[in-house]
C-alpha cells in the first residue's frame, strides 16, 4: 500500500522532492509583461508603493489602476515575479467562508476573473465545481445550516446523497459518509496566469513594476507613511501596502515606527500522485472530517489538508529572506495524519506511487482569520497578508477594498472581522504565535461550534479577582486575551484547588450550560448577580479647556455636553453614518470624560479617537483598561446590599439612575460607581483601582450572601441583553450599521452642530431607512429537541426571503428562543426598498434554522419583561427605539 510504500521510500525521496508548484511557471511566462529593474533608478517620489508581488498585491495594483492611479503607483517584488507569495498554493477557489464579509471579498474575487476575461485574458480559472463530505451528523447540520445561508449570500449549492456524491466524484469510497454539499460555482485558478493578467492590465494603465527589489523600511512622519527605504534608495510616498506575504510579519517589525503584524509560518504540506487518467472536470473535494481536500492536476490527484495539530516552522525565529530557502524538508510521520484519511477517501491512490510531497510552510493569524487594514501605528500603511492557502479567493475582493481605502479613506465591505486593528500587542508575542498556530489550521476544517474557544495562549490577561472567580466555579472564555467567566459551575476541588476550565458548547442543540446560565439569569432578574465586567475597553480623555467637550462632539452622534457626573451613550459614526464604535461615557468632571467600550474595540476605538485628536496635543488620551478591575452587580437587592457597603447615598434622588458617582467600598476609597448596567437591569459596574479589588470582591460576596448573591458569566449578560433587545457592536451593529437603522435615531442629537456622520444620517433620515433591527420569538420551537438558532438564520417575511439574525439566545422569561436580526424589503430583482413599521408589524415571519422553518412574532420596540420588584426610572430606559423619558436629568441647565 502507499502508506508502506511512502515510508520505506523517505531516503529516496529526500533528494528529489524539494520546491514544489503546482505551476509549471517558467520565467517565458512574464515575457511579455513589461516590469523594470532598480538599477534602472527607483523614483524619488510617488504616491502609493505596493511591497509584494503575488496575487493580492498584484490586486490591489490592479483595481488602483482601475481607479485611475496606475501612473501614480509602484510595485516592489523582492524577487522575480511570480515567485514570492503565490508559489504554496494549489488554486482552490471557493466562496464558502465563515462570515458573510469574506464571502463577499472572494465573490469580488469572482467577478475580477469574470471581467479578465472579458478583456481576453487568461486567469486558468476552471469551474469544476466543490463537493465537501460529511462523516458525521454535526456535519451534515452544518451543511443545512450552509444551505440555509446560501439564500441570503447568493450561493448555488445543493445537499446530496453518499451516492449523489460518488456520482460527482466516482474516486471517492462513500462508506462512512452521511452526506455532502455541492458547490457548482467553485472551481481552481493559476496564481501564475491570474497574476500576469492583473499586471498586464496594471501596466498598461500606467503601474511600473520593479523585480529583485527589496524593501528595507517603512519611515513615518507625524504619524504618516513618508517614504519607503530600498537598498536602490529612498522613495517619498504617502501611502505604502504590506503585501510580503509569508514576510510581511518581518517587514512591518522593520518599519518605524514598528508596526505589529502577528502571523506566524506553520508546516503546510501537498502530495502529488503519478498520472491516474481523471477526468480533468473533476470537482475539488473537501473531506473536512478527514482534515483533507484534493483536486485534479494535469490527470494526477494533488492532495493537502489542514491536521489538528499544526507544526509550526521557523521555532528559532529565524525567516529565511528568500522563496528558495522557504521550502523545508518532508515531515512523513506529521503528514501520516493526513495521508491516512486520503486513503480512506481514495483507495485506489493505495495502489500508485507519488511523484512529489512538498512541505512549504504557510502563515496563518491567530484567530484563522485574515489580516487586512490600516495599521493602527501608523496611518497609510495599509496590510494584506495572512491570507493563508485562499490568497486566490480572497485576492479580489481585499484587492479591491485596499484600493479603496488608499483612493477614498473608506471601502464599499465591511471590513471588521478581518481589520487588523482587532489585535493587541499580545497577539503579536512570538511565543504566544507560536503556540496558538498550533491549533489554528485545524480550525478550517473542524466542527466549529457555538462559542468556539482556543485551547492555546490560555490565562494571559486575569483580573485580580481571576482566581476567586476560579475557585467559585467560573468556566473562562477568553476575548482579547483576557479570561472572562462564560458560566460558573461548581466542582469538586482537588489537592491543587479548584482547577482552570475553558468553556466549550459542542452541540448545536440544547447546550450542556443551559441550567447554569438559567440560574445565573433568574439571580440577576430577582435577586442579584456579580458579573467580572474588566476586560471591557476602558479609556480616559481630557484637556485644560473645552478642548476634549468639542472633540467628541465631533466624534459622537449624541449630545455629550451633559452635567458632571452623568453618563451618555453614544455611537461613534464614519462618513457613511455607520458605527465605528458604540460605547458610554462617564462625564468625571468638566474637562474630564471615561469612556467605556466593548472588549473588542480597545485598538480600534482607540485608533479612531487618536486619528481624530486636534493636531495640537490639546486632548489627552489614555487607555487605562488594565488599571481597573469592573464588578458588576445587578438585580433588585443591588441597592440594599451596596448601602451596607457604603457611606454614600445611593437614594435615586442622591444618585439617580444613568448617573456617576465616586464612593467607598468596605475600607476601599476612589471606586467609580455607575447607576446602570448594560442589560437593562436594576444594578452598578464599579471601576475599582485593582488593588482594591479583591478587598471590594470579598466584601461583596460576604454581605451579598443574605440577598441571595449569585456568580453570573457571560453567557448569562448575553441572555439578558437579548432579551431585553439591546444591540452589541460586533455582533448586531458594525460600520455598515446607523441609529437609524437599528431603532436608536433618539440618540442623535443633529441640532448640536456638526459631527462625524451627520450628513449622511440626515440624508437617510430624509430618505428613510433600507432595513430594520427587530426582535423575533421562535413560536414553535422546541428547545429541548431542536436544533438551535446561533446567528445568521435567514428570515423570511410572508415567504420571502428579507434578511438574517445577528444574535440569537434563549430567553428565560419568554421560554422561548429569541432572535435579533435586519429586516428588508426587497423586489423580484433584489433591489431594496424603504422599510417602515408598519411594512414590518404587517408582515408573517418565519426563521430557517438548520433548513426547518420556524413561525415567528416581531418586535419592534424593547419588551418590558415581568418581574417582583418593578422599578419605573429603569423600565422608563429602552435601548431600541422608545425614548428615554428620564434623558432631561443629563443635560444641564440652560
Amino acid at each position: 500500500m502507499l502508506f508502506s510504500a511512502l515510508t520505506k521510500q523517505r531516503c529516496a525521496f529526500s533528494s528529489t522532492i524539494r520546491l514544489f508548484s503546482l505551476t509549471s511557471w517558467t520565467r517565458s511566462d512574464f515575457a511579455d509583461l513589461r516590469t523594470l529593474s532598480p538599477t534602472e533608478g527607483l523614483p524619488s517620489s510617488v504616491d502609493v508603493v505596493i511591497c509584494g508581488g503575488g496575487v493580492v498585491g498584484a490586486s490591489v495594483a490592479y483595481h488602483l489602476a482601475q481607479m485611475g492611479w496606475g501612473p501614480r503607483t509602484i510595485l516592489l517584488e523582492q524577487a522575480s515575479l511570480g515567485g514570492a507569495p503565490t508559489w504554496n498554493t494549489i488554486g482552490l477557489v471557493g466562496v464558502f467562508k465563515p462570515t458573510l464579509a469574506q464571502v463577499r471579498l472572494c465573490q469580488t474575487s469572482m467577478d475580477m476573473f469574470r471581467d479578465l476575461k472579458e478583456l481576453g485574458l487568461p486567469t486558468g480559472w476552471k469551474q469544476c465545481g466543490s463537493l465537501c463530505l460529511a462523516r458525521t451528523n454535526d456535519r451534515m447540520t452544518v451543511f443545512r445550516r450552509m444551505k440555509s445561508l446560501s439564500v441570503s449570500w447568493n450561493i448555488d449549492c445543493e445537499l446530496v446523497t453518499p451516492i449523489e456524491a460518488q456520482r460527482k466524484c466516482p474516486l471517492i469510497a462513500i462508506d462512512d459518509l452521511k452526506g455532502g454539499l455541492w458547490i457548482p460555482g467553485d472551481g481552481v485558478g493559476d496564481p501564475y496566469t491570474l497574476l500576469n493578467s492583473l499586471l498586464k492590465v496594471a501596466v498598461s494603465k500606467g503601474l511600473r513594476v520593479y523585480e529583485n527589489c527589496s524593501v528595507s523600511t517603512v519611515q513615518a512622519k507625524n504619524g504618516r507613511v513618508d517614504k519607503v527605504v530600498t537598498p536602490y534608495g529612498e522613495i517619498n510616498c504617502s501611502a505604502f501596502v504590506n503585501t510580503a506575504g509569508f514576510w510581511a510579519r518581518e517587514l512591518g517589525a522593520r518599519s518605524r515606527p514598528p508596526v505589529k503584524i502577528p502571523i506566524h509560518p506553520v508546516e503546510h504540506y501537498h502530495l502529488l500522485t503519478v498520472p491516474m487518467n481523471i477526468d480533468p472536470m473533476m470537482p475539488v473535494v473537501r473531506d473536512l472530517d478527514g482534515y483533507i481536500y484534493f483536486r485534479e492536476y494535469e490527470g494526477c490527484i494533488v492532495a493537502g489538508g489542514f491536521e489538528p495539530v499544526a507544526k509550526p516552522a521557523y521555532e528559532n525565529g529565524k525567516i529565511p529572506n528568500t522563496q528558495a530557502d522557504r521550502s523545508l524538508p518532508e515531515d512523513w510521520d506529521h503528514f501520516s495524519v493526513l495521508l491516512e484519511q486520503l486513503l480512506i477517501r481514495i483507495p485506489s491512490v493505495g495502489d500508485i506511487r507519488p511523484q512529489k510531497l512538498s512541505n512549504l510552510p504557510e502563515a496563518f493569524s491567530p484567530d484563522c482569520k485574515w489580516v487586512v487594514g490600516e495599521a493602527p501605528e501608523v496611518e497609510r500603511y495599509y496590510i494584506a497578508s495572512g491570507m493563508k492557502t485562499v490568497g486566490i479567493s480572497a485576492a479580489g475582493g481585499v484587492g479591491k477594498a485596499i484600493a479603496e481605502l488608499i483612493t477614498n479613506n473608506k471601502t464599499s465591505y465591511d471590513m471588521y472581522e478581518i481589520d487588523i486593528s482587532r489585535f493587541l500587542g499580545l497577539h503579536n508575542n512570538t511565543k504566544f504565535l507560536r503556540e496558538r498556530v498550533s491549533e489554528v489550521p485545524g480550525l478550517h476544517y473542524s466542527l466549529v461550534y457555538p462559542f468556539h474557544e482556543f485551547q492555546t495562549g490560555r490565562k494571559l490577561r486575569m483580573s485580580p479577582i481571576f482566581t476567586s472567580l476560579k475557585d467559585a466555579g467560573a468556566v473562562f472564555g477568553q476575548v482579547m486575551g483576557y479570561e472572562r467567566p462564560s458560566w460558573f459551575e461548581h466542582t469538586d476541588i482537588y489537592d491543587g484547588g479548584t482547577p482552570y476550565r475553558v468553556a466549550s458548547t459542542n452541540t448545536f442543540s440544547k447546550p450542556p450550560w443551559f441550567n447554569y446560565v438559567a440560574a445565573e439569569y433568574a439571580a440577576c432578574r430577582e435577586t442579584i448577580g456579580l458579573s467580572d465586567y474588566s476586560s471591557f475597553t476602558k479609556l480616559e480623555l481630557w484637556s485644560k479647556g473645552d478642548e476634549v467637550v468639542k472633540t467628541l462632539q465631533y466624534l459622537c452622534s449624541n449630545d455629550v455636553d451633559v452635567v458632571d457626573g452623568s453618563i451618555i451613550h453614544t455611537g461613534m459614526q464614519n462618513e457613511c453614518g455607520g458605527y465605528e464604535n458604540d460605547c458610554s461615557l462617564i462625564r468625571l468632571a468638566h474637562n474630564h470624560y471615561m469612556m467605556v467600550a466593548p472588549t473588542i474595540q480597545q485598538t480600534r476605538s482607540k485608533v479612531w479617537i487618536q486619528r481624530h485628536l486636534p493636531k495640537d496635543g490639546s486632548v489627552c488620551l489614555s487607555d487605562v483598561t488594565s488599571m481597573f478591575t469592573a464588578i458588576c452587580i445587578m438585580g433588585p437587592l443591588t441597592r440594599s446590599l451596596l448601602s451596607e457597603l457604603t457611606e454614600q447615598d445611593l437614594r435615586p434622588k442622591s444618585f439617580p439612575f444613568f448617573t456617576y458617582k465616586e464612593i467607598d467600598v468596605g475600607l476601599a476609597n476612589g471606586i467609580r460607581a455607575l447607576n446602570l448596567t448594560h442589560t437593562g437591569e436594576l444594578g452598578y459596574v464599579l471601576y475599582i483601582p485593582n488593588e482594591f479589588a479583591l478587598h471590594v470582591y470579598q466584601k461583596l460576596i460576604e454581605t451579598g450572601e443574605k440577598y441571595g448573591l449569585k456568580h453570573c458569566g457571560y453567557y448569562a449578560m448575553r441572555a439578558l441583553r437579548v432579551e431585553k433587545f439591546y444591540a452589541f457592536w460586533g455582533q448586531d451593529l458594525d460600520t455598515t450599521t446607523t441609529p437609524l437603522e437599528c431603532g436608536r435615531t433618539w440618540r442623535v442629537k443633529f441640532d448640536k452642530g456638526e459631527f462625524i456622520g451627520r450628513s449622511a444620517l440626515l440624508k437617510q433620515q430624509e430618505e428613510g431607512v433600507n432595513r430594520m433591527y427587530v426582535q423575533l420569538l421562535l413560536e414553535d420551537h422546541d428547545e429541548e429537541t431542536d436544533i438551535w438558532p446561533w446567528g445568521g438564520e435567514p428570515i423570511y417575511r410572508n415567504g420571502k426571503y428579507v434578511g438574517a439574525t445577528t444574535t440569537t439566545g434563549y430567553g428565560f422569561t419568554f421560554k422561548q428562543q429569541v432572535c435579533l436580526g435586519f429586516i428588508m424589503n426587497l423586489d423580484e430583482k433584489g433591489n431594496k426598498h424603504k422599510v417602515t413599521s408598519e411594512y414590518v408589524l404587517s408582515g408573517d415571519y418565519e426563521v430557517d434554522v438548520g433548513g426547518r422553518l420556524y413561525s415567528a412574532k416581531v418586535n419592534l420596540h424593547s419588551p418590558n419583561l415581568p418581574t417582583k420588584y418593578p422599578d419605573q426610572e429603569r423600565q422608563a430606559y429602552s435601548a431600541t427605539r422608545d425614548k428615554m423619558i428620564y434623558e432631561p436629568i443629563l443635560r444641564a441647565v440652560p
